[in-house]
């Protein structure tokens, strides 16, 4: 069994819409107050406090707090188990000697979920039912299939979404193909594969790039917290939920059509938000005074960078794979893939602004195609010569 999340988009009524709101706001306050206990807490005591202890003071909150009766008891529930969460996330990475990240209060504007986590929803002749909530209207595209686990209500601008996670029986797809694919990711095509295909960059941020400077300028003349000044937020939150649809939906069709095209799919390991950090500053010795250093350019090729979505681009092709069942999708060692000739094994050093492998060997191709090739290869483990006689 497997467990599987479908979102869809809700249409509330204003009455509603209201209520999805007024549930979030007060499930906020929960969050914070229980943070703000654990943190008095280990100040005054010295000692922590655990989940089923906060919980166990619900009744005794709702006495004081009438209108928390008003919300589903497993969603307040819920609440406390992401403070306990935030926690156990936190002595995790502070073990592993990550940086910590302490568990930080949530603002009205950060905090934009929550959850019946077991019961208190239901699906009813295209409506969903809510405990607390009522009917409201959902624009199911799909089929859902298997037994529903947990439904989470998600605010997104003005939006309001649920993801319904389900627990499914996987069925294995055999892929058309038992070959294996090399595929490059890049700036200027998103990605090129060792058949030579090409995966073409929409670049769907830089599409709309006029269209968001224009409503951050509009936005920066608008007086902070007025009636206007919030339109110009919700302009800006809804162009930038355009253009993270558009990618997310490339993604999903270009990742769908290679798990269903190829067993094995090879990519490099690469780590995005490395290779997206800004350049660092110079500075001269003797003066003191900064030298120029390349930022402005680095600058444009991280946004393009971050643009093409090369994590989420591979995350969907594992978890695809995975539901496949009969297709794998693994990574190698980056180094000199773009510099090697796929034909002979020489290293041709190349430029960054060099677009076209040429050997001496008479190999000339593409240079992403050639590091496609090698990549390949590197997961087969094949000797060049053994790739030219295949």
């Amino acid at each position: 069994m497997a467990l599987k999340t479908y979102k869809f988009r809700l249409y509330p009524t204003r009455k509603q819409a209201e209520k999805l709101q007024w549930t979030l706001a007060r499930c906020c306050e929960l969050y914070n107050a229980a943070l703000q206990e654990r943190r008095e807490m280990y100040t005054y005591t010295g000692k922590g406090t655990t989940y089923n202890q906060q919980a166990m003071q619900l009744p005794e909150i709702k006495g004081i707090r009438e209108e928390y009766k008003d919300i589903h008891s497993q969603v307040l529930q819920d609440v406390l188990r992401k403070v306990e969460n935030a926690f156990k996330g936190f002595f995790k990475r502070v073990k592993a000697g990550k940086k910590p990240g302490y568990p930080r209060f949530q603002g009205c504007n950060r905090y934009d979920s929550f959850c019946y986590p077991q019961a208190g929803f239901s699906l009813e002749n295209g409506l969903l039912v809510l405990s607390k909530v009522g009917h409201v209207k959902i624009k199911q595209h799909r089929k859902v299939l298997g037994n529903m686990k947990t439904c989470t209500l998600k605010r997104e601008g003005n939006c309001w979404y649920v993801c319904l996670v389900c627990e499914v029986q996987s069925v294995p797809r055999t892929p058309y193909t038992d070959e294996c694919v090399g595929i490059d990711l890049g700036v200027s095509k998103l990605a090129t594969l060792s058949t030579g295909d090409v995966i073409e960059n929409p670049q769907h941020y830089r599409r709309a790039e006029k269209q968001l400077a224009k409503a951050g300028q509009a936005l920066s003349r608008k007086k902070r917290g007025s009636k206007r000044c919030k339109k110009a937020v919700e302009r800006m939150a809804r162009l930038h939920r355009k253009v993270r649809n558009q990618r997310n939906d490339y993604l999903h069709q270009w990742s769908r059509r290679l798990v269903n095209t190829y067993e094995t799919i090879v990519f490099e390991e690469i780590a995005p938000a490395n290779l997206s950090k800004r350049a660092k500053p110079k500075q001269d010795e003797e003066t003191g005074h900064y030298l120029p250093n390349g930022a402005s350019a680095k600058s444009g090729l991280n946004k393009s960078i971050l643009d093409t979505g090369w994590s989420t681009f591979i995350a969907r092709c594992e978890y695809k794979a995975e539901n496949a069942g009969t297709v794998q999708v693994v990574k190698v060692d980056p180094r000199m893939t773009s510099q090697v000739c796929s034909g002979c094994g020489t290293v041709v050093k190349k430029d960054l602004s060099e677009r076209w492998h040429s050997c001496a060997c008479g190999y000339e191709l593409d240079r992403d195609h050639n590091a496609a090739i090698n990549i390949r290869n590197r997961w087969l483990g094949r000797s060049h010569q053994e790739a030219q006689a295949s």
